[in-house]
């Protein structure tokens, strides 16, 4: 069958690719100038941003149908490195035909494009579309290119393939969807009635309609919002960045709705009733915490968990902390330490901000944690783990302290390994900034091998001697691992924010499924509490973090197991919280301004109830009365009221960020282990010292 036009055709291939609508993660690519108007319709029909991707072949000298690499956007280069030296290329002639195709893909791109940069491609599904694949040379050299840019999956697309190039791409990308693959397949343009050529004026034309509906989110519970400048984010956990302004004031409906429907909380034992039953079955069980200083927010996380391990079954708890700082209180908690009592046991968080988990609250939890595991055999014990990683040293210490133990010449090849870092002594961010710089090589080699001959020698090291060996492997292979990924973790710090927080995450989320398995392995019900900012565990799709191309735990955990997953978020009016005002400062007892006008926070708060649940996954009428975007606030360990929206505010869309959201109007701050000056005597109200 002919398709009409490129129109047409696109629209075929959409359906084709119908499972890929309305998913953030995915950009659509296409090769001009042909495959643009088929990618115009592909993007529009799955609510996907469009852009062009251009490559040009390099053809050998002579022999221009050859290819010896390409060059494609963005500066990649692609040879093919065995075709040049089977025929003898001089590198003259590469590069003489490289700047010559370099010269004509800078002046399209620059024709198309102008001054926009090409999208995050990095962690997303990149769908490359051209109007049909003969030989699919091109195509060939796109995939290699656009792999450079680290895409989660890359699918080739096109109207009407031949199947032996549908075939052999197949081999390199993630899925080909082909509309057609006629058996017959002779040229590209037999298979449509008008076949004329694509020029540049259509291209930019396409290209400028595509970023006008892109920019309009599909769904009827999303609603574009005005764009408005904004500074970067401030603090830990501050996600804000180029932003929306945030809707209209709160209409007297919406705070109604809340009003009916919200379960207030009284602050007895039948408060989280409900909320334990909706949990149900449910394997993860994420809190967040609007603050990283906040009491109500430990006080009410801890509750909860309480009951979920006594009432459900729930067997670990993984928390926003480094893994071998955790795996102390974990020892402790399942009586495996010499550590006295729980403030000894939370010793190894010295590192900024420390009243982050060495705070009474936390106190608190630990010290029932390790009465509740007293009562249990040691089989049934609950475990405290950490899912973060920023502790290069400390788990590189830890690997070696393990193998000194198991096997002394593993000890010593890991000592040279890690030697590498020796010339940057006790700072990560200078190994970084040295070698994504070209200052120094990378130990990317070093911490890999050493992570994988760990794991090779897994079952001999794991059996040992029983539960011990095991749960001993487990923290060594978990501090490889975390040494794998803090290497590249601190090398991206000087690329991009974004890219950082996407290894964080995935670092994060990746440690959870491994302790769900070293959990289940054991004969434990593999269920986990999640302990986190509300920036890594509400699903980053639904807010502005996601709309510039971060993910975070609340979402991959969502995509990895689906309703076996519930999102709780905690939100606050005013009050007070610990933080700091600047980054490795004391802590100080800040006053929490009331919240902004269009906020979430403040239409809770103008519902007039000062503790409440909020059960957004079960109630249809609640959770549409807050469908419209809104802006948020997140205070990380740094808190900056003088620049309160700029640094602490982001738009987001709450019944899709969590399935359950607890507010409590008035907090007060988190009361550290260790008191400072700035902490005791409080901030001054702003009206001092006239006090009017």
């Amino acid at each position: 069958m002919r398709f009409k036009d490129r129109v047409e055709a696109g629209r075929q291939l959409a359906k084709a690719l119908s499972k890929y609508a309305n998913r953030h993660d995915v950009v659509v690519l296409a090769l001009p100038r042909g495959g643009v108007p088929v990618g115009f319709e592909v993007a529009k029909a799955l609510h996907a941003p469009l852009d062009v991707f251009l490559v040009r072949k390099l053809g050998v000298p002579g022999h221009p149908e050859l290819a010896m690499g390409a060059i494609a956007s963005g500066g990649v280069r692609v040879l093919s490195e065995d075709v040049i030296a089977q025929l003898g290329i001089p590198r003259t002639a590469v590069e003489q035909v490289a700047v010559r195709e370099r010269l004509e893909l800078e002046r399209r791109d620059r024709l198309y494009r102008g001054d926009r940069q090409l999208p995050l491609l990095r962690d997303r599904t990149v769908i490359l579309v051209d109007d049909g694949l003969a030989t699919g040379a091109t195509m060939e050299a796109a995939i290699e290119a656009v792999r450079v840019y680290q895409p989660t999956r890359v699918v080739v697309a096109s109207p009407v393939c031949a199947k032996d190039s549908a075939a052999r791409l197949q081999r390199i990308a993630d899925e080909v969807v082909c509309a057609q693959t006629p058996e017959s397949f002779q040229a590209v343009g037999l298979w449509y009635e008008r076949f004329d050529q694509t020029t540049d004026e259509e291209v930019i034309a396409l290209l400028k309609q595509a970023n006008a509906f892109a920019s309009e989110p599909a769904g009827s519970e999303r609603h574009a919002v005005p764009t408005v400048t904004t500074s970067s984010t401030v603090g830990a956990d501050s996600r804000v960045g180029p932003g929306r302004t945030h809707g209209s004031a709160p209409t007297s409906s919406s705070a109604d709705v809340i009003g009916e429907r919200a379960q207030r909380l009284q602050g007895d034992a039948r408060d989280y009733d409900a909320l334990v039953n909706a949990i149900g079955d449910a394997r993860l069980v994420l809190i967040g915490e609007a603050s990283h200083g906040t009491h109500e927010f430990y006080q009410e996380r801890a509750v909860i968990t309480d009951r979920l391990i006594t009432e459900k079954g729930f067997s670990a708890v993984a928390v926003e902390a480094d893994w071998p700082d955790a795996y102390r209180v974990n020892r402790y908690v399942r009586g495996m330490s010499d550590d006295r009592d729980s403030v000894e046991a939370l010793g190894d968080f010295g590192r900024f901000p420390t009243w982050m988990w060495r705070n009474t609250d936390v106190v608190d939890f630990v010290s029932w944690l390790r009465a509740h595991n007293d009562t249990q055999p040691a089989e049934r014990r609950v475990g405290f783990y950490g899912l973060d990683l920023y502790s290069l040293r400390t788990s590189m210490e830890a690997v070696l302290k393990y193998l000194a133990k198991v096997d002394p010449q593993g000890a010593a090849r890991a000592r040279q390994r890690y030697a590498c870092f020796d010339q940057f002594r006790e700072e990560p961010q200078a190994y970084g900034y040295a070698t994504e710089f070209g200052l120094s090589p990378t130990c990317e080699r070093e911490v890999i091998a050493e992570l994988i001959e760990l794991q090779r020698k897994r079952a001999e090291y794991a059996s040992r001697d029983g539960r011990v060996a095991r749960d001993e492997y487990f923290y060594a292979e978990q501090n490889a691992r975390l040494v794998k990924n803090a290497e590249q973790y601190y090398r991206s710090m000087f690329r991009s924010r974004d890219e950082s927080w996407n290894l964080r995450d995935r670092h994060m989320t990746d440690t959870l499924t491994s302790l769900i398995e070293f959990v289940s392995a054991e004969g434990l019900p593999p269920r986990v509490v999640v302990w986190a900012h509300n920036s890594h565990l509400g699903d980053a799709r639904a807010t502005e973090m996601g709309d510039r191309g971060e993910l975070n735990v609340g979402q991959l955990v969502r995509e990895r197991f689906g309703t076996d997953a519930v999102l709780i978020g905690q939100t606050t009016h005013t009050g007070t919280v610990t933080a700091a005002s600047e980054w490795d400062h004391p802590a100080e007892r800040k006053i929490v301004r009331p919240s902004m006008v269009g906020s979430y926070e403040r239409l809770l708060h103008d519902a007039g109830i000062g503790r409440m649940l909020l059960p957004l996954r079960d109630d249809v009428v609640l959770a549409s009365a807050l469908a419209t975007a809104r802006l948020e606030r997140a205070i990380g360990v740094i808190y900056l009221p003088r620049t309160e929206r700029q640094s602490h505010y982001f738009v987001a869309r709450l019944p899709n960020q969590f399935d359950f959201v607890l507010h409590f109007d008035e907090t007060t701050a988190l009361e550290p282990l260790e008191r400072t000056v700035g902490w005791e005597t409080g901030e001054p109200a702003e009206t001092f010292p006239t006090g009017l």
